[in-house]
Order: C-alpha cells, then structure tokens, then sequence
C-alpha cells in the first residue's frame, strides 16, 4: 500500500480526532493499492466511528481496513497445508 503524500496530510492532522474529522478532511485521498486504489474514506467508513490519538493509530487501521485489491494474492499461503498424519510426511524441527 502506497499513501501519496497521505501519510503527510495525516501526520500534520490534529490529535486526537475522530474517524468523521478524518473523513470530511482526507477522505477523498487515495491510497494504491497492490490491485488498484481505494478512497481513504472508504476504509475508515468499514470501521465505524472512531477515535484515533495519533497518526500511527490511523497508519494501523488503513492498513487493516483495505480491500481485497491491497492483499495481494488472495488465499495464498507459503505454508503447506496441513496433512493428516497417517497420509503425509511426519513433521520437522528445526
């Protein structure tokens, strides 16, 4: 997830503020996204109203809160699927 230049708009913000203060003063700005962007707006509307007590606060929501379009490959996982252990290999540590 790109912010474009929001990271500094929500920096400069005044704290603590709410997720409708957010709204009517960044939410048109876009964040990309690894599939496309999406309206700032948008994803804090998906957490309801809130209060937030710095940007870093902000930070961790927007990135909780993107669509699917930001998480990449959806349902990937690089871990093996977990087998039975009659039918697979027998698990190592390392």
């Amino acid at each position: 997830m790109r912010l474009n230049g929001v990271d500094d708009r929500l920096e400069r913000h005044q704290y603590p503020t709410t997720s409708e203060e957010l709204i009517a003063a960044h939410g048109n700005a876009t964040v990309e996204l690894a599939d496309g962007s999406e309206r700032l707006g948008d994803v804090l509307e998906r957490f309801g109203e809130q209060t937030f007590d710095d940007a870093d606060d902000v930070f961790t929501a927007l990135r909780a809160g993107v669509c699917h379009r930001g998480v990449g490959r959806r349902f990937y996982s690089d871990r093996d699927p977990t087998t039975d252990a009659d039918d697979g290999p027998s698990p190592v540590s390392f």
